[in-house]
């Protein structure tokens, strides 16, 4: 089924072995499935957990991925528990990177060579899957205590020649006289004549008839013989009917007998049965006197109740017909609030428009600054003037200063 260390051959490997180790994983499944029953997983595992029956090739066909992963890491996490280790019960949307490496963990603590990546268990079927799941059987089968041995094959019990006479013990001749008496009337049709024997092709009863003795043949043994050779022969011509469960006998005898069992369970049973009628029909006849007694009581009152029930179904009819006047008036008095809530809202905004001082503040704003900047620039203008006064002042001095100069000199 597998290695000597616990492996499975994979499919690269059919060059080296024969391909029979291709349907390996079929072999140690069912392996598994029978360590699953020694661990009594039936109970433990797919009663109390709620689990999906396994069958013989659940973890080597793959079906349903998210379910046959779910059921491998279940199934891994039960016999790590089973084995000693610690694994809490997995979910259903736990992540699988998480519940491989958990699993891998322990498979490597009890001495398991992990020589295939984590990925092959994700399919939750193949022979890796297969390959772990055995191995982590096996680990909890040692913490159980658990040992093979080899098969004790049971000693053949051989029969004594000698067979006790009982009841069941018939002589051959009365069974053979039995079996003659069924069969005769339906084998008496299909008898061939032995004159129509005579008219077979390749008959030998000419030759028989040609053969025959012409006398009468006498046998010379004795009565005192035949009595001597029947008491030998005797007891080796009885022989033992053993008792079939599909004869019509023995259904008949069962059928008897639990006639007779239901017979005696029905006189102790009738006793009681008719006492608990007896009960139960005075229970029922004191139900029915008061009743009679609370309808009479009662009736008075029920009078009274079906009166107000009317006028509480009058009074009703009543207010729905006003109630529907109500319901237009109610709806005519919703629109013209509506209105009126439009309107005064149109007010309100035309009011606060109308005493709203922000313009008029804004403007303000903007003429001081507009009169701020006429300031600054009469300012500047008044300096620029007087530059040019200052200039024009120089430059006439220079002038005199120079005509001067010239009639100086001319003189």
């Amino acid at each position: 089924m597998s290695g000597d260390d616990g492996t499975i051959p994979t499919p690269s490997d059919e060059n080296d072995v024969g391909p029979g180790q291709l349907y390996a994983p079929f072999l140690v499944m069912e392996s598994l499935l029978d360590k699953l029953k020694l661990l009594n997983h039936d109970r433990e595992f797919i009663r109390d957990l709620k689990m999906k029956p396994l069958n013989r090739h659940y973890f080597v066909i793959p079906t349903n991925p998210g379910e046959q992963f779910f059921m491998f890491t279940s199934l891994a996490a039960w016999l790590i528990r089973k084995a000693g280790g610690k694994f809490e019960q997995p979910q259903e949307f736990d992540d699988p990177n998480a519940a491989i490496a958990s699993i891998l963990d322990f498979v490597r603590k009890i001495g398991m060579t992990v020589d295939f990546p984590p990925n092959r268990l994700k399919p939750g079927c193949g022979q890796h899957v297969v390959m772990v799941l055995d191995k982590l059987a096996d680990e909890a089968l040692k913490a159980s205590n658990f040992k093979w041995r080899k098969p004790e094959p049971r000693a053949e019990v051989t029969e004594d020649d000698t067979v006790e006479e009982d009841d069941s013990e018939l002589l051959l001749e009365r069974v053979e006289e039995e079996m003659a008496a069924v069969y005769s009337d339906d084998e008496d049709d299909n008898l061939l004549n032995i004159d129509d024997l005579r008219t077979l092709p390749g008959s030998d009863l000419a030759n028989l008839e040609s053969q025959k003795p012409e006398e009468i043949l006498e046998s010379t043994t004795t009565s005192e013989d035949w009595q001597l050779e029947l008491e030998r022969v005797l007891p080796q011509l009885k022989v033992t009917i053993k008792t079939d469960s599909r004869d019509w006998r023995s259904h008949l005898q069962q059928m008897h007998s639990q006639h007779e069992g239901i017979q005696e369970s029905l006189s102790s049973a009738k006793t009681r049965l008719d006492k608990l009628y007896s009960d139960i029909t005075q229970t029922m006849d004191k139900i029915k006197s008061r009743e009679k007694f609370l309808n009479n009581q009662l009736d008075p009152t029920l009078v009274e109740y079906r009166t107000v029930q009317e006028e509480l179904a009058r009074v009703s009819e009543q207010y729905r017909e006003v109630s529907g006047g109500v319901s237009e008036r109610q709806r005519a008095l919703a629109l013209v609030s509506e209105e009126l809530d439009a309107v005064k809202q149109e007010m309100e905004e035309r009011g606060s428009s109308m005493t709203d001082g922000t313009p008029l503040v804004n403007i303000k704003r903007a003429v001081g600054r507009m009169k701020s900047e006429i300031t600054a620039m009469d300012v500047q203008i008044g300096v620029l003037e007087h530059s040019l006064l200052q200039a024009r002042l120089r430059d006439k001095s220079l002038l005199q200063q120079d005509m001067n100069t010239n009639s100086y000199l001319t003189v």
